[in-house]
């Protein structure tokens, strides 16, 4: 089982029920096929830094799951398939990045935090 980090940005046209809908089949596309979500984080809309099919913003969608290698082409495919996603980056996190995940989830401080001045 390897770690992986998959960022989603759906498009802006979807219901806040589509939206969740469309979460929650990809969560349960890791969890049938043998693998774990580890943690999800939806933030939401945002504004994208070129336009893409004539769309200036999007729905981002963070998704943190380990899973058997194989498993990815399956994602994929079905990822090429869903007309509601502009774009998407799938990554394999080491096991300091899984770490570093842990800790910010968890609110222990990583370092990178911001100073106030």
């Amino acid at each position: 089982m390897n770690n992986y980090e998959l960022m989603v940005i759906f498009t802006p046209v979807l219901s806040e029920e589509e939206y969740k809908a469309a979460q929650k089949k990809y969560t349960a596309l890791v969890s049938d096929n043998g693998g774990k979500v580890v943690h999800e984080n939806p933030w939401g809309l945002k504004s994208l830094a070129y336009p893409i099919q004539k769309k200036t913003t999007g729905l981002y969608w963070v998704l943190e799951y380990s899973a058997p290698s194989d498993f990815n082409e399956k994602l994929k495919i079905q990822i090429l398939r869903d007309e509601t996603i502009l774009r998407f980056m799938g990554t394999k996190l080491d096991k300091y990045a899984v770490e570093y995940n842990a800790k910010k989830r968890s609110g222990v401080p990583t370092g990178n935090e911001k100073v106030e001045a």
